[in-house]
């Protein structure tokens, strides 16, 4: 297959909740429907979930609803031209039980002057057993502090996907001096990480657990992927980037 044929792109933001950009299918197929993009991982905006405005941050039945309304979302888009994989994007109340066969990743997302997980919790651990049980990738955007403790203490085996190259968990570097990228179980995704960083990746750790993400509305799909098809690697590893690697993480995937 040529690199240029079919690509996956595996992050982006997808809702109609939130206005404070559009977010909606058509907004993102109206940026990918010339390119060569053809199946996207997409997960809920944030300020869907929660308040990440309100360190605070207490919830509410208008708030789990507004949740359950957008994971949902996801499971209803898409056109033959463009596949939707849905990610469930967990938060606090860890409503596993929403879970269904159509998602096929978790969202596990905070920054560090945002609302927190309550990792102590028993909701918590049980929701982690079920996300192992079934294999499921956890696309994990937290602090520094608390990605070293998901993948180290609290879901060891579990597969994570540290998006931006470590961008908001701490930066690239910082997780490459904490060993985490050496670790077989972690994955990384380029949205809107640099070029330099992406391909000192590919040199220290090889190209089989790296994705290509634009970050949709923050990152523009295309220019996204023209960061890829710049780089100066080989077009097996390219094609490995957009299409290989997240098809096979998702295959193994128990729902």
């Amino acid at each position: 297959m040529n690199i240029k044929e079919s690509v996956i792109d595996s992050h982006a933001h997808c809702g109609i909740q939130d206005k404070s950009f559009n977010q909606s299918f058509e907004a993102y197929f109206s940026y990918v429907e010339r390119t060569q993009i053809k199946q996207v991982v997409m997960f809920p905006p944030v300020m869907e979930i929660y308040n990440r405005y309100d360190f605070q941050f207490k919830d509410t039945i208008l708030w789990q609803e507004k949740r359950k309304k957008a994971n949902e979302y996801l499971l209803e888009i898409g056109n033959k031209e463009l596949l939707v994989i849905p990610y469930f994007f967990i938060w606090n109340d860890f409503q596993i039980q929403q879970l269904t066969h159509k998602h096929k990743g978790i969202k596990w997302h905070r920054h560090f002057d945002e609302p927190v997980y309550n990792y102590n919790s028993f909701e918590c651990r049980n929701a982690i057993v079920e996300i192992k049980k079934r294999n499921m990738p956890v696309v994990l955007e937290e602090e520094l502090k608390n990605t070293i403790l998901f993948i180290k203490h609290l879901a060891p085996g579990v597969r994570v996907i540290i998006p931006h190259l470590g961008g908001l968990n701490g930066g690239y570097t910082a997780i490459k001096n904490h060993g985490l990228w050496d670790n077989p179980n972690v994955y990384a995704d380029t949205a809107l990480a640099s070029s330099f960083e992406i391909s000192d990746y590919i040199e220290n750790f090889g190209h089989d657990r790296i994705m290509f993400g634009s970050d949709f509305p923050f990152g523009d799909p295309e220019s996204e992927l023209n960061k890829i098809y710049r780089l100066n690697v080989t077009d097996n590893i390219k094609k490995a980037l957009v299409f290989d690697n997240i098809t096979n993480l998702l295959s193994v995937s128990n729902l």
